[in-house]
């Protein structure tokens, strides 16, 4: 038998041994798969099913949240008894108005979102606070605002000098003094007066010759102003 001949039968007779073995294979695979193989296949779509179900569930629950509207304002304190807010929502929202935790009002945004509201206020502070509502689901509350409603006029009281005094020679200038409320500016002749812990303001004031008309004002964070005007002679 020639070398070639031999080599061919070696060869076939591998490749039967390779074709036995593969069949061999596949059907033990054929095996595990129907053994193990399905159930675990089930439990897998199962588990893809869950992942897209969950998948979709937070997307529902994305699209559902309700931004909480912005409130601006420019005020912290008021001598009215209402005040006009401006803020920013989600278009088309319904707006409910909230001062000091008490639902006082509610309104719709503009097409845009934009809204503009008008609160009453109680006397002193009052927290404004607001939510959004669209297809009956509200949102978190706004940010705050606190604007104090200061109703009354400060006081002012002026200590020295009187009116009507006189003043000369050396006494060319005179100390205007006296009391006002906490959180108050003092302005004499319209220069700023310096007031201590205790609320008492002085300003020294340079006379001049003849009649010296002082004007006091006092002014509060809201604005309210209570004013006084007195009149010193000087004469050199």
């Amino acid at each position: 038998m020639s070398k070639k001949s031999r080599l061919k039968k070696r060869l076939e007779k591998k490749t039967k041994k390779n074709l036995f073995f593969g069949i061999i294979g596949i059907a033990f695979i054929l095996f595990l798969l129907i053994r193990f193989g399905i159930p675990a296949l089930a439990n897998f779509a199962l588990f893809l099913s869950g992942i897209k179900n969950s998948d979709k569930t937070a997307v529902k629950n994305e699209a559902s949240y309700i931004p909480p509207p912005i409130l601006e304002s420019q005020f912290t304190a008021t001598n009215s008894s209402s005040l006009i807010i401006n803020g920013r929502t989600p278009k088309k929202s319904k707006i409910y108005v909230f001062v000091n935790d008490n639902e006082q009002t509610n309104l719709n945004s503009e097409e845009n979102g934009n809204f503009s509201l008008t609160v009453n206020l109680s006397e002193g502070n009052n927290s404004i606070r607001t939510k959004s509502e669209i297809n009956n689901k509200k949102s978190d509350f706004s940010n705050s605002i606190s604007v104090t409603y200061i109703k009354s006029a400060p006081t002012l009281t002026i200590s020295s000098p009187a009116d009507g005094d006189s003043f000369s020679k050396d006494q060319n200038k005179v100390n205007v003094s006296g009391k006002t409320d906490p959180g108050v500016t003092i302005t004499v002749n319209n220069l700023w007066a310096i007031i201590d812990d205790t609320n008492s303001f002085s300003y020294e004031l340079p006379l001049k010759n003849g009649e010296n008309q002082i004007d006091i004002a006092a002014t509060d964070q809201a604005g309210n102003k209570t004013e006084k005007i007195i009149k010193v002679n000087y004469s050199q």
